[in-house]
């Protein structure tokens, strides 16, 4: 296999353009930093508003998260549907299993608008259980989206043979309106039409430091009334709300084109996006030229505070998935790379305003759906505030977390959102399901924001 990003091979010989670095300096009403999901989604709402807007990405857009992703557009992610009713309750796990799900629709919505070509597919997502306690898992979110009124199936031992070939599965959940993108052909698509609609956007134009109104890049400078930063890999020296993020680590990798008598062993009724219930799970799914798309990680690894590029961890990942599909055992993997994908300490991502009340992060977003919606509520925020009250007790930066900031201090990142994750996906209970309302403050430049107070 070769160390090397699937979805960059895939940029070869299309009509994506590079947008040079910003030279000079220029102004707008809103700069957004960073040109993967939520910042292109960002910009496009602006630029629906009629905004005046620069989006500045010191990669390509989609170059860094968002591009190494899996495609996957299904409202899982970190979070199972029942351990949100857990801990939001039932209404309160509505409420945020919508976000996704509204963050699929904006995808799906831009897709069609622009005629984005991205290998959008439409794939029913489901949910293996592995051993005894993985078909419980299985049973519990059948439970909730039956509480919830989602439709969804369920698929004992041998009911679930016929739709996934893979052995040790003891129960899986199936259900529709999921789908399944190149994510980087679609980042630049989308960033294609964004300047169509007259968005300046500038590539390999990373910003040093935001002082003041003027966020600063190595070659220019941009003046705005407001910015929305959407960037992973934070450093303290730009804002301390990165103490807030870390990451999880996984790694990806593509198999050679698959011939059709091996998709139909592994998919005998149509193809699927799968994952199962490990703690630290493998996913899988095809592409369009029927390549097999898997990843996976380790426990050692999920956490680890550099990128990890050694093939030993998905060469195990294979293995096992190998074990499981034995009729693939023949397949070759062609390509493998890692990835850091940003979290929170409770795994729900972050928007809000923190050191500036003209700087608005999106952080934390797990799942290309999260982002495409926290993109859209952090422009909307800025102008259309009554839209986005829902959210924001979800959303907020000011969450009370399992290990406390002085703590995380004294025993480091990788430790505390070690403990933190594991807490909020199996134990937490949300205590702030009541007691808030909604109160609306105005800025000193009369943009309005939301603030939340405890009752």
């Amino acid at each position: 296999m070769i160390l090397q990003n699937w979805w960059y091979t895939t940029l070869l010989n299309t009509e994506s353009e590079f947008q040079p670095p910003l030279r000079g300096d220029i102004d707008c009403e809103v700069a957004v930093v960073g040109g993967g999901m939520a910042g292109l989604h960002a910009a496009l709402e602006l630029s629906r508003m009629g905004k005046n807007v620069v989006l500045l990405e010191r990669n390509i857009c989609g170059g860094s998260s968002t591009g190494k992703s899996a495609g996957f557009l299904t409202p899982d992610s970190e979070l199972e549907l029942s351990q949100l009713v857990r801990r939001y309750g039932t209404e309160g796990a509505r409420s945020v299993w919508s976000i996704p799900v509204q963050g699929i629709e904006q995808i799906k919505q831009a897709i069609n608008e622009f005629n984005l070509d991205c290998d959008f597919r439409t794939q029913d997502s489901l949910f293996v259980g592995i051993g005894k306690s993985g078909a419980t898992d299985v049973r519990e979110e059948i439970k909730s989206r039956q509480q919830l009124g989602f439709s969804s199936e369920l698929y004992d031992v041998k009911k679930l043979s016929t739709v996934n070939s893979g052995q040790g599965y003891e129960a899986g959940v199936r259900y529709a309106n999921t789908y399944a993108i190149n994510p980087l052909l679609y980042a630049q698509e989308l960033k294609r039409a964004l300047v169509a609609r007259g968005v300046k956007v500038f590539e390999g134009t990373e910003v040093h430091a935001i002082k003041g109104h003027i966020a600063q890049t190595h070659l220019g400078s941009v003046n705005a009334d407001q910015f929305i930063v959407c960037v992973d890999k934070m450093k303290k020296s730009f804002s301390p709300i990165a103490e807030q993020t870390y990451h999880a680590q996984t790694f990806l990798c593509i198999s050679e084109p698959l011939e059709e008598a091996d998709v139909i062993a592994m998919f005998p009724q149509g193809e699927l996006q799968c994952w199962d219930s490990r703690l630290v799970y493998s996913y899988y799914r095809l592409t369009g030229d029927r390549r097999l798309l898997l990843g996976g990680g380790s426990a050692m690894t999920t956490f680890s505070p550099a990128d990890v590029t050694s093939p030993r961890i998905i060469n195990s990942v294979i293995n096992d998935f190998k074990k499981r599909f034995p009729q693939m055992k023949h397949v070759e993997f062609v390509q493998y790379w890692p990835g850091r994908i940003d979290t929170t300490k409770d795994i729900m991502p972050i928007v809000d305003w923190f050191d500036s009340e003209h700087i608005q992060y999106v952080l934390g977003c797990v799942g290309l759906p999260w982002a495409a919606f926290c993109g859209t509520y952090a422009a909307r925020r800025l102008f259309t505030p009554h839209t986005c009250e829902e959210y924001c007790r979800y959303l907020g930066a000011n969450r009370g977390f399992l290990v406390p900031s002085w703590l995380q201090h004294i025993i480091g990142k990788m430790i505390s959102f070690s403990i933190n994750n594991a807490y909020s996906k199996y134990v937490q209970k949300d205590k702030m399901r009541k007691g808030q309302i909604q109160i609306m403050h105005t800025h000193q430049n009369g943009t309005p924001k939301l603030i939340l107070k405890k009752l």
